[in-house]
């Protein structure tokens, strides 16, 4: 197997405020620069589209299922433990393989520090054949979240693809 030709990737802001128009996204362009950088300097070419949800588990789920399916779909929004908080309990039973390594470590690091991070049910793994990421939805998250995955997405790609970079 190869890697794609031009990598597909969703970026999707779960959040009612932005969806309504009162809030201005911020983690959603975050992500993309994280994005942007990760496929650079992997020199991949990438076509990235975005998204804004209301905290809807019918909106996400429908988001997730479209086709044609992407390559990678990071979310942002919705992953604490607030009443409207769905993404990790629309995206768990969707996946085919869980990476909670990933989301482990993420918890691990940053909640020594601030021990509100470990109150994310963030999560990583694989839907058929795309990757994704839910993130919480402040910026400060999105910038330690990305920081950590863009560290292994190369070789999770790789992984995926059946490429043998061993």
């Amino acid at each position: 197997m190869t890697l794609p030709e031009k990598f597909k990737i969703r970026v999707i802001t779960l959040s009612d405020r932005a969806h309504a128009g009162s809030y201005r996204d911020l983690s959603g362009p975050a992500v993309v620069k994280y994005v942007k950088y990760a496929m650079a300097a992997a020199g991949w070419e990438y076509e990235i589209r975005t998204t804004i949800l209301p905290d809807d588990p019918v909106a996400l789920k429908a988001a997730l299922t479209e086709v044609p399916m992407v390559d990678l779909i990071i979310t942002t929004g919705g992953t604490g433990i607030g009443p409207r908080d769905i993404t990790p309990d629309v995206v768990r039973p969707m996946l085919t393989r869980e990476l909670p390594g990933v989301m482990e470590q993420i918890r691990v690091k940053y909640g020594t520090k601030n021990p509100g991070a470990l109150l994310s049910r963030a999560v990583a793994g694989v839907i058929g054949t795309t990757l994704i990421y839910t993130l919480p939805g402040s910026v400060k998250a999105v910038h330690e979240y990305m920081a950590e995955i863009v560290k292994t997405m190369g070789h999770t790609f790789y992984m995926m693809y059946g490429v043998d970079k061993h």
